[in-house]
């Protein structure tokens, strides 16, 4: 089932065009992950989607209608996303910042509701998190933060979260801890994981689709073990992958790699020594 896709989108910045006729699907209650080299369009993406930028043209459709024709907070009830490194107010409250996933739900003055504060405490303890409710984000160590982000976007209670490079600037213990916990919330609630991660391994191993990025166009999309292949990484990434099978995972996985551009420069720089 598809319920969210886009057809011929294009969005620029400036005059500089990003993506260029993209044509995707988002597999509905799966996880999606994008991949691709720095600049490809992968995080432009992914802010059109969930209209945070504009597009220049083509559609985005989520159940059968453009996000263009949708209200900002019946949308906010179906998509929500975790930026790139996102940041609170100094002081704010692990709690506070959780609540902020109600707002689509409030009317009036927007106090909290029984359900509301409900929901919260659903959100902290799936991720973890219920200790530290009173305590101010900022802090927290990198792991508990990001633990804390997609609390929040738990509590916006969507059927699909956007989560762009959620493992930045962890150290690998708290990387995998969150992969692990959107890959529970997918199996276990069905949630529509879509995340843009820059390691290729992590990708192979949690998606169950993939989609590969050059220059704002898609070079492969599908499995794992269609999209972790040596011509798929030598076109996007320019690397000369050597790929193998995960022992724990059957996944493929990326064992070693050269950049091919380096190989290159490297026999003309030799060439012109003799």
């Amino acid at each position: 089932m598809i319920r969210l896709y886009t057809d011929r989108l294009q969005i620029s910045y400036g005059n500089r065009l990003i993506v260029k006729d993209m044509k995707i699907e988002i597999p509905d209650k799966k996880i999606t992950t994008i991949i691709g080299s720095n600049g490809c369009g992968k995080s432009t993406l992914l802010k059109a989607i969930t209209r945070i930028i504009p597009h220049q043209s083509g559609r985005i459709i989520l159940d059968g209608e453009s996000i263009l024709k949708q209200d900002t907070k019946e949308l906010a009830k179906k998509m929500a996303i975790l930026p790139q490194s996102p940041e609170s107010p100094a002081g704010l409250t692990v709690g506070e910042l959780v609540s902020y996933g109600r707002y689509p739900y409030q009317k009036g003055f927007g106090r909290l509701t029984k359900k509301d504060l409900e929901v919260i405490n659903w959100a902290l303890e799936v991720t973890k998190t219920a200790d530290f409710k009173h305590q101010p984000v900022n802090a927290l160590s990198g792991g508990q933060r990001q633990r804390v982000w997609i609390a929040m976007a738990l509590a916006q209670e969507t059927d699909i979260i956007f989560l762009d490079e959620p493992t930045t600037y962890l150290d690998m213990a708290h990387q995998l801890e969150v992969l692990e916990l959107l890959q529970q919330l997918n199996k276990e609630q069905g949630r529509t994981i879509v995340m843009v991660l820059h390691d290729i391994n992590q990708a192979a191993r949690f998606a169950d689709y993939i989609i590969a990025l050059k220059d704002g166009q898609i070079i492969k999309a599908g499995t794992s073990d269609e999209v972790i292949d040596c011509n798929v990484l030598k076109e996007v990434f320019q690397i000369d992958a050597v790929i193998g099978r995960d022992p724990r995972t059957d996944k493929p996985i990326c064992i070693t790699y050269n950049l091919i551009k380096g190989e290159e420069k490297s026999e003309i720089s030799l060439t012109g020594d003799h």
